[in-house]
Formats: C-alpha cells, structure tokens, sequence
C-alpha cells in the first residue's frame, strides 16, 4: 500500500474470510497454530496490513485501522474459540480412553501386622493381667543399667561366683554401667517404691555373650513376674504358672516338670520345662535331644532381696518367675529356630497374616 494506491476494503473482507475458514477448519491444536501464525503471527497477513497503515494517507488512516482492528479481533475471537473447542475435544478423547471400571476387582495392598513376638508378648500379658497382675511399663525399666540393680541388689555381691552364670555385656560408660542380663531391674526398681501387695509383670528386652544356635541369641526378650504378700507359698507359684501354661497353649494340657535349680534371688529355686513340640520323644537339636524345653525359672523371693528394697521378709513373702518370649513362642507356633525371629524373612512372617 502506498499513498497513491488506495486501501480495498474488498481485499480485506476476503482476507478475513480466508483467514475465518483456515482457522475453524482445524481439526488439531498443531493446524490451529499454524494458521494464527499465517494470519495473525508476528508476520501474520493481517499483522503485515497493520504495519502498512503508515503508507495510506492521514485521512484515510483512521478509518482502514479501525477496519483492520476490527478484522484482526474477529480472527483473534475465532482462533480461540476453536481452540477452547480442539481442548476440550482432546481432553474428553483422553478421558473416554482412561475410563475406570469401577467393577473390575481392586489390587490389595498387604497390610502390615505385629511381629510374632510382640503378639505372643500381649498375650502372655493379658492372660497374666486376668490373674491380677499388673504390666510394667518398660520405659521405666531402663536396658541400660546399673551392677547394683541387675546384681547386687538382687543377692548378687561383687565377687559372686553366680555372676558367672551370665556373660554380661558392660558398656564404656563407667566401669558399673552394663546391658541388662535380665528384666529382674524392674522388680528391684518397682519394690523400693512399692510396699506390699505386689503382683507385677515386666516385659522388655536383654542382652547376653551367648553363642548363637538355634536356641540362643546374644539379644531376646523376656517377661518377670513378682508377687508379693502375706502368705504367698510355693504352691501358689506352681499353681500360678501352671494355669498360665495352660492358657498360653490354647487351653490344652502340655507336660510340665519343675526341676530344682539355684538362683541367687529366690530360695528355693526351680526350672520349669515344657515337653518338646518337636521331636515328640526322639530328641533333637530344638530340645538338644532331652525331650523338653525350658521356658522359664522361678522360685521363692530370697529374704535378702526383699530387704534391700525395704520390704520385710519376715512379714511378706513373694514369689518370683521369669520366662524367655522366644522360648514359648517357638513352642507355640511351631518354630524349631530362634534366629528366623530376626531375620524379617517375609515367608516366616506370612503365616502369622491373614490372607487377603
């Protein structure tokens, strides 16, 4: 366009038709760009027109720029109004091919359960707390202990050849600072605060030097019960223990024996065994070829034990027992190895899920 040329509307009106059809005419988002670029792109044909108003006469400007805006915003509405529609096209193609089918059946996710030892650990003491006892929070039982309350003040003096009975574990924390070899530290800490009647029950964790088979481990768990009160007998031990037995394997009678033992905290002392579940007489490497199992040692509470935590013995008597979780869950449930307890092998801790 120049001054001498003037402007033809009638090159414009079909200019806008064109640039109309090639726009609605689309039928992808990539042909849609392409034709705005053609017509209103930065050397769109409408954009170059827009530019060539400086060659048209200042009279007439006017006029053909509105002409031109108003032909460029009738292209601009159009591009998109098609492409709200391509869009929307697009995304119902999308959603049609990614329908749920809600009747198809889901994908369970396995569901995590408690470790075979913490299930047998609540039911030893909830068959404990319907005798009357009470659970001892282990958190106020420290793992990390002093001599005087994993030994001495359990009848174990210093130079106690008993203490050779148990490889302890001492720490680098002081010369007195050890592993707790058993959970006793919870009686011995629970009586000096308590006075009499005591019935108690303490789970947690220990530690032992032991050499590693399918019987021992150098950390297990076990739980210590203590009764305390005028008049307690070794009979109401042995009766105790016997109901619980009892009710740990479903009700049904298993052989028991109480063996005479020594312990430097109870007197008179006993073990007690369970007939093994597994070499059903024949002896094997469970029960080291014995027949039996023990799972717990027991005995009246030794005078001296009961004075060191203030308690006199001879107005109150207690007895005391302590049992390996392990132990019982291998009888239990059928395992003839404590090491699989530690190993989360996912094919041992499936039988103790539900199926799905």
């Amino acid at each position: 366009m120049n001054a001498r040329t003037p402007f033809d509307t009638n090159t414009l009106d079909q200019l806008k038709a064109i640039a109309l059809q090639a726009l609605t005419s689309s039928t992808t988002l990539k042909a849609l760009e392409d034709a705005k670029v053609q017509y209103i792109g930065r050397s769109g044909e409408i954009t170059l027109l827009k530019r060539g108003l400086k060659d048209i006469s200042a009279e007439d400007r006017p006029k053909t720029g509105a002409l031109i805006n108003l032909v460029s915003q009738e292209v601009e509405h159009a591009y998109a109004v098609q492409k709200d529609a391509l869009e929307t096209a697009d995304l119902n193609a999308q959603l049609l091919s990614e329908t749920l089918d809600v009747t198809m059946p889901g994908r369970p996710s396995p569901l995590g359960k408690l470790h075979p030892l913490s299930v047998i650990t609540e039911d030893i003491c909830s068959l404990f707390e319907g005798m009357g006892f009470t659970v001892l929070d282990d958190n106020a039982c420290p793992e990390v202990e002093t001599e005087f309350f994993n030994f001495e003040a359990l009848n174990f003096p210093e130079d106690h050849p008993a203490r050779d009975m148990q490889d302890t574990y001492y720490t680098e924390v002081a010369s007195n600072v050890l592993l707790r070899s058993q959970t006793s530290n919870s009686q011995i800490r629970h009586m000096s605060n308590n006075k009499p009647p005591i019935r108690i029950i303490s789970p947690g964790r220990v530690y032992r030097n032991e050499e590693v088979s399918s019987r021992k481990y150098v950390l297990f768990h076990q739980i210590e019960g203590l009764y305390v009160d005028k008049n307690v007998t070794f009979a109401d031990l042995k009766g105790t223990l016997n109901a619980f037995i009892s009710s740990l394997f479903g009700g049904n009678e298993r052989p028991t024996r109480f063996r005479p033992s020594y312990f430097p905290f109870t007197e008179p002392s006993a073990e007690i065994d369970v007939q093994c579940l597994f070499c059903q007489g024949d002896g094997c490497k469970v029960c080291g070829h014995s027949g039996w199992l023990e799972i717990l040692g027991a005995g009246m509470v030794h005078p001296n034990v009961l004075r060191n935590c203030g308690i006199d013995p001879d107005e109150y008597q207690g007895f005391a027992f302590g049992m390996g979780v392990e132990r019982l869950a291998m009888l239990r449930d059928a395992v003839d190895d404590i090491r699989i307890f530690y190993t989360n092998d996912q094919r041992f801790l499936k039988r103790f899920q539900p199926s799905i």
